[in-house]
């Protein structure tokens, strides 16, 4: 498959081209400031197994969520062992598998794909990755209600975690309101001794909240701004992100100034990849590495410029 700009590459797959073991890719719009291909690389180099990841950026190909079908085959011919799925992806690509995992079929969400015997199965590693990133940077913090921001794909995994991490009332905003509320009624069916509902606005989602979490696209390069109005932020809220390239979106800059905890989204990155790593090889991976090598690559380390 060609783009105008030649054959799919990520900015480290240079580093492994002798007799690949494991070739994996991202698919998704606007990822070339990904951390992904970097992260299982180095994970894989680490084990002793040789990895090649690339970016399959629909935005170079010029395509959309449309090209889906092709992009899929083509990377079962070139033999590849699997690939992550992101913005805009993540539900569109469940009727091309055959597989769904019992929770991503849950969830509404696919954002790992592992080929395993002419089958493509799908997973959603993302959920457990931000419940890990929360567990981890937001301990103590209140979940009795929280606002969420977004009901695409990331927002099904990031509700359905904050549910399990104990969320009695969550409340769903949504630009597209018919979104919104279905994802409230998907949650609602699951979990039924728990409150969630979809608001017509953003700031009656946060009134009275504990918290926030946005799980648009909103503060990545590609999407500049926030989703939350900076009006909106006080001190008593605590603030969650998703997007984490780069760490420090504009909503976290005006929720450190609003005196707000906050969680950037470079946990999540982690911690998802961490899962997809070992259903990518069945090798249990190490998360702290990974997270020590995330993190040099955010400080501006030999890796920074290397891309989910």
């Amino acid at each position: 498959m060609q783009s105008g700009s030649g054959h799919w590459r990520s900015g480290a797959s240079h580093r492994a081209e002798a007799a690949p073991v494991c070739r994996l890719g991202l698919i998704g719009s606007g990822i070339q400031a990904s951390k992904s291909p970097s992260l299982h690389e180095s994970e894989a180099a680490a084990q002793g197994i040789g990895c090649v990841y690339e970016l399959i950026d629909l935005d170079r190909l010029g395509g959309d969520i449309g090209q889906l079908p092709d992009l899929l085959a083509d990377a079962e011919r070139r033999g590849f062992t699997g690939l992550n799925i992101t913005h805009p992806c993540k539900q569109a690509v469940i009727p091309l598998l055959h597989e769904v995992a019992p929770q991503a079929e849950a969830i509404g969400a696919v954002n790992t794909i592992h080929f395993h015997a002419g089958r493509r199965i799908g997973y959603n590693t993302d959920a457990w990755g931000f419940a890990e990133s929360f567990r981890q940077g937001m301990q103590g913090a209140s979940v009795a209600c929280v606002a969420q921001v977004g009901a695409g794909g990331a927002g099904a995994a990031t509700g359905f975690a904050l549910l399990e991490l104990g969320a009695r009332e969550l409340r769903v905003f949504d630009a597209d309101l018919d979104r919104a509320r279905a994802l409230a009624r998907r949650l609602a069916a699951r979990f039924i001794d728990r409150h969630v509902r979809a608001c017509e606005r953003i700031e009656e989602a946060i009134e009275g909240a504990d918290g926030i979490v946005n799980a648009t696209p909103m503060g990545m390069e590609k999407h500049p701004g926030s989703a939350v109005p900076p009006a909106a932020l006080h001190p008593h809220l605590w603030v969650a992100d998703i997007v984490y390239f780069p760490l420090e979106t504009q909503l976290l800059k005006d929720a450190r100034a609003a005196g707000c905890r906050t969680l950037d989204g470079g946990g999540m990155a982690v911690y998802q990849a961490v899962r997809a790593f070992e259903i990518f090889t069945g090798r249990v991976a190490d998360a702290a590495r990974m997270r020590r090598h995330f993190d040099g690559m955010a400080a501006g380390g030999p890796d920074a410029g290397a891309g989910r």
